[in-house]
């Protein structure tokens, strides 16, 4: 199966110059924890998460207003194409420790791959998925995230 077969279409994206208090509002509004950041031609430059709000900028006391989500946001994104083999993907996620992903074509933007998409097809095991969570959630020597 691919992942376009189970990706999340609608979805919301931010752009380098918005405020963190707009970007944070508009995730909100839309109840998602994470964004991808694109340019004007939907190539993704970024991602911000609500992790990355509450520790790169709230934490460390810059103004929401004024701080532009360029100066908090993940550059080293993690991506696949939407024509990526779910396995792959969930590969993918497992060992970058990620929970999500935005999908690809043609390096725009179509669509993020959630653990939740993973659970709510039919086409994906609970195996798959559990095994992929377990392998998110590792801590130790080969994690790219401090815990």
């Amino acid at each position: 199966m691919k992942v376009r077969e189970c990706m999340s279409l609608d979805i919301c994206c931010c752009k380098p110059g918005d405020t963190v208090c707009d970007v944070a509002k508009k995730m909100n509004e839309f109840h998602v924890g994470s964004m991808p950041v694109c340019d004007d031609n939907k190539n993704v430059v970024g991602i911000i998460t609500d992790r990355d709000i509450t520790l790169r900028c709230v934490a460390n006391n810059k103004d929401t207003n004024c701080t532009p989500i360029s100066d908090v946001m993940t550059t080293s994104v993690c991506c696949c194409d939407c024509d990526t083999d779910v396995q792959d993907a969930t590969k993918l996620m497992s060992d970058m420790q990620v929970r999500r992903i935005p999908v690809l074509e043609n390096n725009r933007v179509v669509g993020m791959l959630t653990l939740g998409d993973l659970a709510h097809s039919k086409n994906v095991s609970a195996k798959e998925v559990s095994d992929t969570v377990e392998s998110i959630c590792k801590c130790g020597q080969n994690s790219k995230n401090n815990c």
